[in-house]
């Protein structure tokens, strides 16, 4: 029996490029040029729905419906919108979960943030998104949708993306994978102006390589490893998972990633204050990360109810940026967006789901 190629007979549209929608429409009995109408009507126009692209022939675009395919566009539920113009939005899917993705604007770029799951099983404590769980992880028209759904509401083309909303990136590597190729061919933005971020699993990091080069043809995106400790001890009550994944095993296959790809590896780390972030911490984590390809991204802790962490002050974490360059680490500090607007990740889905009369709602 032949095998019927999944691009036939797809669910939803969004996704798919441009051959893949050609081939598409030439199997539904139309020509290719069909499939490029399509594919300029939602990933360039927008459309939301099979009724919008009125280019195409009513004929097919019932047809379609009747056939359960949609262009897989979701519903905004919610939209916040903080004093520095970050924007949080809350997006509602087809089987009624809420994926929430963020925009933060500069004067010269705007970076989306989006998640790769609805919930997240890691339980990072310093984390709001896993306190609930992971619910199930996002196909690819979900992921894709956070950023088309960014640049309608703010009226401007994204810049750069980053996996660093809900949920495990390597917990969904197909799709994750599949959106970037999306994001780079369909909406034109670069590998390089991509990062997956990830908190770390065992042996993922050399086969999120080797995948990447078999899928894209290439690894330019960026990868960021979420570290926020410099040793097993510390980094076990942070992260529970790292139990399971010595610190040490964790960067022996960050240097096989670089290695394998050319590209420096980026580690996030969260300045917990009083926890993570004295004199000591600094020195071991300089030691730790020097002797290859990397860069350390300082984080100052966004508080959420749950836990009583909190942020450091501003002369602390000066202090450890200071001396984590005094050793030789390059080293940048990433400022707080929304932090008016539950900026910490995973914050405002929550309270949607808890008080969900209690959000601000801007039209």
């Amino acid at each position: 029996m032949i095998k019927v190629p999944q691009v036939y007979h797809p669910k939803f549209l969004l996704g798919l490029g441009s051959h893949e929608l050609e081939e598409f429409a030439e199997y539904e009995g139309e020509k290719a040029f069909r499939g490029r109408q399509i594919h300029e009507w939602i990933y360039q126009k927008g459309a939301k729905n099979l009724e919008e692209i009125t280019v195409l022939p009513k004929s097919l675009r019932d047809s379609l419906h009747h056939k359960g395919i949609r262009v897989g566009r979701l519903d905004e539920i919610n939209r916040v919108v903080a004093n520095d113009s970050t924007l949080k939005l809350l997006m509602g899917t087809i089987d009624g979960e809420i994926i929430e993705t963020v925009g933060i604007p500069t004067a010269k770029r705007l970076t989306v943030c989006v998640s790769s799951q609805i919930g997240c099983p890691m339980g990072c404590r310093f984390c709001a998104t896993g306190k609930g769980g992971l619910q199930r992880s996002l196909n690819v028209n979900e992921i894709v949708d956070q950023v088309i759904s960014v640049r309608e509401v703010m009226d401007r083309r994204p810049t750069h993306v980053v996996f660093m909303g809900m949920g495990e990136p390597l917990l969904n590597i197909d799709s994750v994978l599949d959106s970037i190729q999306c994001l780079s061919n369909d909406i034109g933005i670069g590998q390089r102006k991509i990062t997956i971020s990830t908190v770390g699993l065992a042996d993922a990091l050399p086969n999120l390589a080797r995948l990447a080069l078999e899928r894209l043809g290439r690894v330019k995106f960026t990868l960021a490893v979420s570290l926020h400790a410099p040793n097993q001890d510390l980094r076990e009550v942070l992260i529970p998972s790292a139990s399971s994944y010595p610190i040490t095993s964790l960067l022996r296959d960050c240097k096989k990633y670089v290695e394998f790809t050319g590209r420096r590896v980026s580690f996030e780390y969260i300045l917990l204050g009083g926890l993570n972030d004295k004199d000591l911490h600094a020195e071991e984590l300089a030691n730790l990360v020097s002797g290859f390809q990397s860069h350390v991204n300082l984080i100052a802790y966004n508080p959420i109810d749950e836990e009583d962490f909190r942020r450091p002050s501003l002369t602390r974490i000066n202090r450890f940026k200071e001396q984590l360059e005094e050793k030789g680490i390059a080293v940048s500090f990433r400022a707080s967006r929304g932090m008016d607007k539950d900026a910490a990740c995973g914050q405002l889905r929550r309270q949607q789901m808890v008080e969900p009369k209690s959000t601000q709602t801007i039209n």
